[in-house]
């Protein structure tokens, strides 16, 4: 069975002005239609397993209430009077929206229209177009531009800031455009996204615009800030907060490093070079650096011009370092990024790519339940190596 959604008159309501939530709105009408497809295929998959005494048996109607608004709903009934239906229950008078739900999972898991429409119909019978569930999956985009604009904590121990690259259409042609990621560590030590932004690209002068935006929405200070090497990144962070140390993004400076050395080598230049960013102390990895460029350095100059260059920005305490080096969050959410994404190849529109990658935050931050490691420790150690900064944040 294969019933097709009314989209064109969707697509008119909206046109005539209407709202796409609220009472009538076209949204409650979309909701109304799909759940009597749905209750159709139920109807008909419950009558053939007694097709010889059993009929339909018209209609019954109902009020329904859902957060778009208010509907009539016919649900089919049946002669023998033992039809009942999954979706909508006989007593129940108000929807969550079922299968607008599914289809926002669905898409939250970076599944494509096709593989999407596909779903929804094995589960429910009902077949519609991609048009359908873009209208649908548009609802993501008041939730992100609300989210956007939300307050933020005054105080952030650590911040992360990356960006990952896509190809988006603009003007009729596709793009690459940096998508800037900002992850914090909040003082209980919970992961919160801060911000998505776009742009078409990495540079320090919008990374400013990026610090800026935090700034308005509450933030007032960053004890550390974890970057990759972009050249100016520092100078845009301290230019907003200017008490803000900058460590750089181990890893990256790790993946640039192995980048220099001969694939014969790098498996063992690697584990000789944990020696130096899991050393106890600076002055540990410093000896622990000499004697890597002792070893290495004739045969790869550059790399260690690069350590040593950037060496004011690898440092803090065991327990401080762990939380930048070994949780290095943001990478893991730019992984899941990735995941959602892999598929897809290009994006349409800014929004395309917006909506989507909103969604998959929103399912990465659902699995942050584990607590930092010897986390009291790393702040008892925070405000003592920053002191008096999170005084009123720790109520000391």
């Amino acid at each position: 069975m294969n019933i097709e959604i009314d989209v064109e008159q969707f697509a008119k309501n909206i046109k005539a002005g209407k709202s796409i939530g609220g009472k009538d709105g076209a949204l409650s009408f979309l909701i109304k239609q799909l759940t009597e497809a749905a209750l159709a295929a139920e109807i008909d998959s419950h009558l053939t397993q007694d097709l010889d005494k059993n009929r339909k048996n018209g209609y019954s109607t109902k009020t329904m209430k859902s957060e778009h608004g208010s509907f009539e709903l016919d649900v089919p009934r049946d002669r023998n009077g033992s039809f009942e239906p999954e979706i909508v229950k006989k007593n129940q008078t108000s929807m969550t929206g079922e299968i607008e739900d599914k289809i926002l999972s669905l898409y939250a898991l970076g599944n494509s229209y096709s593989q999407i429409s596909q779903a929804i119909e094995d589960f429910y019978g009902v077949g519609f177009s991609k048009a359908t569930i873009s209208a649908v999956t548009d609802k993501i985009i008041p939730m992100l531009q609300e989210w956007k604009i939300k307050p933020l904590e005054e105080v952030y121990p650590f911040v992360f800031l990356d960006a990952i690259h896509y190809k988006v259409k603009e003007d009729g042609k596709y793009i690459s455009k940096a998508f800037y990621t900002v992850l914090g560590v909040r003082v209980d030590d919970k992961k919160e996204i801060l911000g998505l932004y776009l742009n078409e690209s990495e540079g320090a002068k919008f990374w400013l615009q990026v610090l800026t935006d935090l700034q308005n929405r509450g933030v007032q200070d960053i004890l550390i800030a974890s970057v990759d090497g972009l050249k100016g990144f520092p100078e845009a962070i301290n230019s907003v907060f200017p008490n803000t140390e900058v460590q750089l993004c181990i890893v990256h400076q790790i993946r640039n490093s192995l980048r220099f050395i001969g694939s014969a080598n790098q498996k063992q230049f690697a584990k000789e070079l944990k020696l130096v960013y899991q050393a106890f102390t600076k002055e540990e990895a410093q000896i622990e650096l000499d004697k890597l460029e002792e070893r290495w350095g004739k045969k790869y100059p550059i790399v260690f011009t690069s350590w040593r260059n950037k060496w004011e920005n690898l440092k803090y305490p065991e327990d401080i370092r762990k939380v930048i080096y070994t949780t290095n969050i943001i990478e893991s959410v730019h992984r899941q990024f990735r995941t959602l994404t892999k598929t897809k190849g290009a994006f349409p529109n800014d929004s395309s790519l917006l909506k989507l990658l909103f969604m998959g935050i929103q399912n990465a931050s659902k699995k942050w339940t584990m607590p930092v490691i010897n986390w009291s420790l790393t702040i008892s150690q925070l405000s003592i190596y920053f002191e008096g900064r999170l005084d009123k944040t720790l109520n000391l």
